[in-house]
């Protein structure tokens, strides 16, 4: 009879946080979660930075103008600790629901009063926090906001019927961080991607479309691209400059969240704008289809030419030597 593998359900999430109101959003990600889980999803992934938002405002704003500190500081007190009251509330909803969740946040260290980390947070169908990811390198803006996170965090996590993994916006495009996830097998990678990009170069939903496809031929997994998109009020918050309107207010810029078969092919969407569950029905088979020809951690590599080394610790700041 042989190894027998599932066919599933999953869902990418597209849509907007209540920006910056940590409360609020997670009341909101806890409904989609129970929306998504009610069509049949066991796997969930959302967009990045979901709770309370990504820091988008440095596509418009200058990083020394006063709105800048002011949205900055709000994004710090609404960020979200692990383990904390935040993650109880996701725990609830996925266990409630008996689904599995990829979580944007941007998370807090617990005890400091500066760093945050640009995070997807998985929790398990029993409320379990499974682990994070941190991304490693902070991207433009973030990089005035964001810590680099722990390369121990760049690992698949074990579920009943394989393994899910995260990469975060640009990691998707990385070479040696795919590699790092591909050669632990997973057979689902969510992929968490922000409202939008800076007003000049490609935008979200062509970047994510491309890195989306091209992420799940190299990796041969399913890849869920989970897109955020704006809202009015979101907009209002990002005017800058009048000439700002035009890009903010352009509809082609964000969203667009799909899901990619182990060839490379969409399965399910490009989304459009609008806040939406893009679900697709998977068959983890194909993954093997496709492993046969081309194992790129396997057979289809050199050991004996390449060989990647992942330093899985944060090395600390301070140490102590008491007497």
């Amino acid at each position: 009879m042989g190894d027998q593998y599932e066919r599933l359900r999953v869902a990418a999430v597209q849509a907007a946080p209540v920006f910056l109101d940590r409360e609020a959003t997670t009341a909101k990600a806890c409904g989609l979660i129970r929306e998504a889980a009610g069509m049949g999803a066991r796997v969930i992934g959302f967009p990045e930075g979901f709770i309370p938002g990504h820091p988008l405002w440095y596509h418009f704003h200058p990083a020394t103008a006063p709105t800048s500190s002011a949205m900055a500081a709000r994004l710090f007190t609404n960020a979200v600790e692990v383990p904390g009251p935040t993650t109880e509330a996701l725990a609830a909803a996925a266990r409630e629901s008996g689904v599995y969740v990829v979580m944007g946040i941007c998370e807090r260290r617990a005890g400091t009063s500066g760093t945050l980390f640009n995070t997807q947070l998985f929790i398990g169908p029993d409320g379990e926090i499974l682990g994070k990811h941190q991304k490693l390198t902070p991207t433009v803006g973030e990089r005035l906001v964001h810590m680099g996170g722990d390369g121990g965090t760049l690992r698949a996590f074990p579920t009943g019927f394989g393994k899910i993994a995260g990469l975060i916006c640009g990691e998707s495009f990385n070479p040696l961080a795919i590699f790092t996830l591909v050669a632990e097998y997973p057979q689902i990678i969510v992929v968490s991607w922000p409202n939008r990009f800076p007003k000049r170069g490609m935008s979200c939903p062509e970047r994510s479309l491309l890195a989306g496809r091209a992420l799940a031929l190299t990796s041969k997994t399913f890849v869920l691209s989970c897109c955020g998109t704006m809202t009015d009020e979101i907009r209002e918050l990002l005017v800058y400059r009048e000439d700002d309107r035009e890009a903010l207010w352009d509809e082609r810029a964000s969203g667009g969240s799909s899901i990619a078969g182990p060839s490379g092919a969409i399965v399910a969407g490009p989304m459009g704008t609008d806040e939406g569950i893009l679900c697709a029905d998977i068959d983890l088979s194909e993954c093997v289809v496709e492993k046969i020809r081309h194992d790129y951690a396997g057979h289809y590599n050199r050991p004996d030419v390449f060989h990647l080394t992942v330093r899985g610790s944060n090395p600390s700041m301070v140490t102590r030597e008491d007497s």
